[in-house]
């Protein structure tokens, strides 16, 4: 029958936590607790005695916390208990007298004022970690924000060139510049809705708080528009519907980043703000309206040109015209409008509930 033995064990302290060491080689079946503020031990191991099992029990001083947190090795099984209150302790035990097979552990072992100067330091250390994540994110938040200025700048300067030019030509042309507008203002709204693209990315990496399904709806559709439909096709061209696409895509835009510029630096006009959330109650209806009178006029051209035909098995016959994509893409955009007005009318809702609530 195996006798029961004690370890050595040695401790130092912190203003913060207790440290043992137990002197016990390859330790086996570890039972180690804290309750009533008295540490309980039990273990296997190759200690003083030799293979066997070992125990002890450690009544502390002052009070500490009952997590207690151990590491074995091969050699030692080392020990951090957390005390209660923060405090620098005369002495580790309960009774002045301390148990024979304690010890201090040299290798750990502070007095007060190394102690101190080591809070001290650590807390330096803290404090100037801290302040490196905040400059840190500080600069971070300052590259975002210059960034989104930058972007929604540009955006706003090419809309606005594409709205004022389009308004000049309709004053001083008339009706005649209906007809010539793909030709004068494709190549800037090219370059818009290339750019456009950024939003939805900067929605997904969460760059800005948005929702990516609603941006992503209308980047794609728009290009769609654009890309495939207008530019695409010559003989769309010189139809009438170009003008009120880019027209009413760019009075949105015009009120759209101006707000979000003056949001990048923490600026805020009503005016803006209220265009901003009113102004795409009638445009973007009247938007997609627009859009879909291309799509539907582009339909047969589609089907004479048999451009974008889409091949098909042999027993189906040589191909389809792209048109069929067209009839198919109809019915999405009425849903692709219902998701945005239903996500745009709910940021009005939120916004101006928002500033009636501090208004009060």
């Amino acid at each position: 029958m195996q006798q029961t033995l004690t370890p050595h064990v040695y401790w130092a302290q912190r203003h913060e936590d207790i440290y043992l060491r137990v002197e016990l080689i390859d330790a086996q079946n570890l039972d180690i607790s804290v309750h009533d503020n008295v540490l309980q031990f039990r273990a296997q191991g190759h200690g003083a005695r030799g293979q066997n099992d070992y125990e002890f029990s450690l009544p502390f001083l002052n009070a500490v916390k009952t997590e207690v947190s151990h590491r074995s090795t091969q050699r030692q099984v080392n020990i951090t208990v957390r005390k209660q209150l923060s405090g620098w302790w005369d002495r580790l035990t309960l009774q002045e007298k301390k148990p024979l097979f304690l010890a201090p552990d040299f290798d750990r072992w502070m007095d007060e004022s190394d102690a101190e100067m080591e809070l001290r330091e650590k807390e330096e250390k803290k404090n100037r970690l801290n302040m490196e994540a905040r400059l840190s994110e500080d600069s971070y938040i300052t590259l975002k924000k210059a960034f989104l200025f930058t972007y929604n700048l540009v955006q706003f300067l090419g809309f606005s060139w594409i709205f004022i030019n389009m308004t000049i030509r309709l004053f001083i042309l008339g009706q005649d510049s209906l007809y010539d507008t793909f030709y004068t203002i494709s190549d800037v709204m090219f370059f818009c809705q290339i750019l456009a693209s950024v939003e939805v990315l900067n929605a997904m990496f969460g760059v800005v708080k948005a929702a990516v399904v609603p941006a992503f709806i209308q980047v794609i559709g728009r290009n769609f528009i654009l890309f495939i439909i207008l530019g695409s096709l010559q003989e769309m061209h010189n139809k009438p519907v170009v003008f009120f696409v880019f027209y009413l895509w760019s009075a949105i835009e015009i009120f759209r980043y101006p707000f979000y510029m003056l949001g990048c630096i923490d600026t805020e006009w009503k005016t803006i703000t209220w265009l901003r959330y009113t102004v795409w109650i009638p445009l973007y209806p009247l938007g997609v309206l627009a859009e879909a009178v291309a799509v539907v006029q582009s339909i047969s051209v589609f089907d004479q040109s048999r451009l974008f035909s889409i091949p098909l098995p042999e027993a189906l016959g040589s191909s389809a015209s792209f048109s069929c994509v067209l009839y198919i893409y109809l019915p999405l955009m009425v849903i692709g409008l219902l998701i945005n007005f239903r996500h745009l009318y709910k940021q009005r809702r939120k916004r101006f509930r928002t500033k009636k609530r501090k208004s009060n």
